[in-house]
């Protein structure tokens, strides 16, 4: 249903010293990857009135039915967090996210929602031009400042991760993942030892293993997590119309 491209928060290469002078072991693998999810054809006004010309009987994309739209995804999303015991919270402004949510991923299961950071960011959404009565109004994509959800939560193969959604039509979303917290995830599958410090490995017995699996990371391995976290949070598509 969605496409995903990515592009990465850089990759690096660690080097570190046993004593003085002495390299101990070095380690080259991604830092933050950076996945961004859009449904590609809905990127065109023609294509999303066709959609709801074809899936849903022809209704009007008009001011209203866009609202309606994302007051139905806010909807979905309270009952989510209920559900799924994870709260809704504005996101800090003074302390850095990824700080503030480790008090709500420490416990969390694997596969697991923690935590929905609510905040207003910039968004690329369709504004129906016309008036809140035209029943006929012309569509635009326009950029917009609106609440987004960021669903912060710990993935069976990925660690801490989040996946942020835009709840109005057509859904744009980002899914951020880290490629240290993959590995510590298949070292411990493999029973190596090592020591991890947030983006880096302090200490690691079997380093050669550690780059192999570093390399290993396919592309499928990214499109896999993004696309299964994706559907989760978009219930607006059918299973027909996906």
């Amino acid at each position: 249903m969605l496409q995903v491209s990515h592009h990465t928060g850089g990759s690096h290469e660690r080097l570190f010293a046993a004593s003085q002078g002495s390299i101990e072991f070095g380690y080259r693998c991604f830092d933050r990857l950076l996945l961004n999810g859009l449904i590609q054809p809905f990127q065109q006004p023609e294509r999303v009135l066709g959609f709801f010309n074809m899936y849903r009987e022809g209704k009007r994309v008009t001011h209203r039915a866009l609202t309606e739209i994302a007051d139905q995804f806010l909807y979905w999303v309270k009952n989510r967090s209920e559900k799924w015991n994870a709260p809704i919270v504005e996101a800090p402004e003074e302390e850095r996210r990824d700080d503030f949510v480790l008090k709500y991923l420490k416990d969390a299961a694997a596969d697991q929602v923690a935590v929905i950071l609510k905040a207003r960011e910039p968004a690329r959404i369709p504004v129906a031009i016309g008036g809140k009565d035209n029943d006929s109004p012309h569509l635009e994509f326009k950029q917009r400042w609106v609440n987004q959800y960021n669903f912060y939560l710990q993935d069976k193969h990925w660690g801490p991760m989040f996946v942020r959604m835009c709840p109005y039509f057509p859904f744009s979303a980002r899914v951020c993942l880290n490629q240290h917290h993959w590995l510590a995830i298949r070292m411990s599958q493999e029973r190596i030892d090592f020591q991890q410090c947030k983006n880096a490995f302090l200490r690691c017995s079997n380093p050669e293993r550690l780059q192999q699996l570093a390399d290993s990371l396919q592309t499928r391995d990214l499109l896999q997590c993004g696309q299964k976290w994706l559907a989760t949070f978009t219930p607006f598509f059918t299973s027909h119309e996906r």
